[in-house]
């Protein structure tokens, strides 16, 4: 079709609706996104409409630049107090676990496939990168263990760096030698350099720079993020995770303008996304799905029951995490755009079973994500590792209050909550951190020690930038354990 600007803009209108309803149906029905925008642009691309979009370069390089705005998003939105915890584990998992996935997953595509090594060993490393953005939101609904949930944060952030030098490696045509490892190792601490640098020395800039209008502030901290994968790359060295830590950098320093910008940063992230997903669907060649459905789910079932488990296994071992969250973890290691960005790169070079390799990759992420993710809150019950009164139970929502300092918390009460029937006095907030108002059914009730929580409720609580996080974890302890919660320590907390 010709596509002239009036049909280029009246696409992107229809895809954009559609990929709204779409995260409607999506979270009613526990399905991931990605599914739901692969299918949006296989319909245009290969069925109603029939966009031609059939250019490998092109689409890797959307898709690469795609990937930079989502790292961009994530480090901007991620928490370091909550991530902090799961360090050790996170990275583990993005650099040990890797390794091991790449090695199991390549010799089982070596002697299931009949590949020569170098070929089996791209395989391996295209499967490789977990996609935990792909559900995070059926995480978060599920309330995992905050441990668990950080380390797979953490490890969606960090592992693209390390599977993007391995395919980039394995797909070229240089001869493999004993450097290799070092120039691995040289990448990820250059770009974990560059990164933290340039988002330190960004946070500086933005702090002390007088910029003319407020909406610029968003700007200056997509510049600076998005400047740290050039940077990197023109040092030879991990643009993905120079972008990724210095958008972790920006995100939590105390910004001009913070909540506008990772108000931005989220809506920036939700439009890469979908013009990721959508690009891919449509540039597979639907046609070519069968032949690779059997490949397909058995590589698929190798990388799910072997490759993975092992892997998750010599990452956090070390770290004595039990069996059962190493289960989970093991599960959670879904396949999302990454990989079919990255089969796309032998598709360019012209390794041999490259065009197969796409096939396959779309066939697994689709079939797998969809089994993963629709059960992935029975298996968290099953294992045991939903903590009670995690954000499914309390949810909280925040509002920052840039000249005082202070953040607004909208807390809900659900109607299992142990919230339910406590005083507001019972509370025994941080000092300095105030009730400001309780709604009831539509309407406001007074705010004072006889005020008791009932559910359905919603309160909105100030509290101090130094105060927040001490605030919500006093919450969630409430929520778990009633009015005698962690007493001792809400007591210490509240008098400094």
């Amino acid at each position: 079709m010709d596509l002239k600007v009036p049909t280029v803009f009246g696409l992107f209108a229809l895809i954009l609706i559609l990929a709204v309803i779409a995260v409607r149906v999506s979270r009613r029905f526990g399905l991931p996104t990605l599914l739901l925008y692969l299918g949006i642009g296989m319909l245009l691309g290969n069925g109603v409409i029939g966009v031609q979009f059939s250019d490998a370069a092109l689409t890797e390089h959307l898709g690469m630049a795609a990937l930079v705005l989502i790292l961009t998003e994530g480090g901007l939105t991620t928490r370091w107090s909550t991530v902090r915890p799961a360090l050790g584990l996170g990275a583990s998992l993005a650099t040990v676990s890797v390794a091991v996935s790449i090695a199991v997953a390549g010799v089982s595509v070596h002697y299931l496939m009949g590949f020569d090594w170098r070929t089996s060993l791209t395989w391996g490393a295209v499967l490789s990168s977990t996609d935990v953005a792909a559900v995070f939101s059926v995480l978060r609904r599920v309330g995992v263990k905050p441990r668990l949930g950080a380390a797979l944060e953490l490890e969606s952030g960090l592992n693209d760096a390390p599977v993007v030098i391995a395919v980039l490696l394995f797909a070229g045509s240089g001869e493999i030698t004993w450097t290799a490892p070092i120039l691995v190792v040289y990448e990820l601490i250059a770009g974990a350099v560059v990164g933290l640098a340039l988002g330190f020395a960004g946070a500086w800039w933005l702090r002390r720079g007088a910029l003319p209008a407020n909406g610029l502030y968003p700007l200056a901290a997509l510049a600076v993020a998005v400047g740290a994968y050039a940077t990197a790359e023109f040092a030879h060295a991990s643009g993905f995770l120079a972008t990724y830590l210095a958008a972790l950098v920006l995100g939590n320093s105390r910004l001009p303008q913070r909540a506008s910008t990772l108000a931005f940063a989220d809506g920036l992230g939700w439009m890469a996304q979908i013009g990721l997903f959508v690009i891919l669907g449509m540039y597979v060649d639907t046609a070519k799905l069968p032949a690779a459905l059997v490949p397909g789910i058995v590589i698929g079932l190798t990388v799910l029951i072997l490759a993975r488990p092992l892997s998750v296994m010599a990452a956090a071992t070390p770290f004595r995490v039990p069996w059962r969250e190493q289960a989970f973890l093991s599960y959670s290691g879904l396949r999302g755009a990454v990989p079919i960005v990255l089969a796309l790169v032998p598709l360019s070079v012209g390794q041999a079973h490259s065009a197969e390799l796409v096939a396959v990759i779309v066939v697994a992420v689709v079939i797998y994500t969809l089994v993963q993710g629709t059960t992935l809150p029975w298996v968290a019950t099953l294992l045991g590792v939903v903590e009670t009164g995690a954000a499914n139970e309390v949810q909280i929502d925040v509002a920052a209050l840039e000249e005082m300092g202070a953040h607004v918390l909208q807390v809900r009460v659900p109607d299992d909550s142990r919230l339910r029937g406590v005083y507001l006095n019972e509370l025994r907030l941080p000092a300095g951190t105030t009730v400001a108002l309780v709604m009831r059914q539509g309407q406001s009730v007074p705010v004072d020690r006889a005020t008791r929580l009932q559910s359905g409720d919603q309160m909105l609580i100030v509290a101090p930038e130094r105060q927040r996080d001490a605030t919500e974890r006093r919450l969630r302890a409430v929520a778990r354990g009633g009015v005698l919660a962690d007493w001792f320590a809400g007591t210490r907390r509240g008098r400094r």
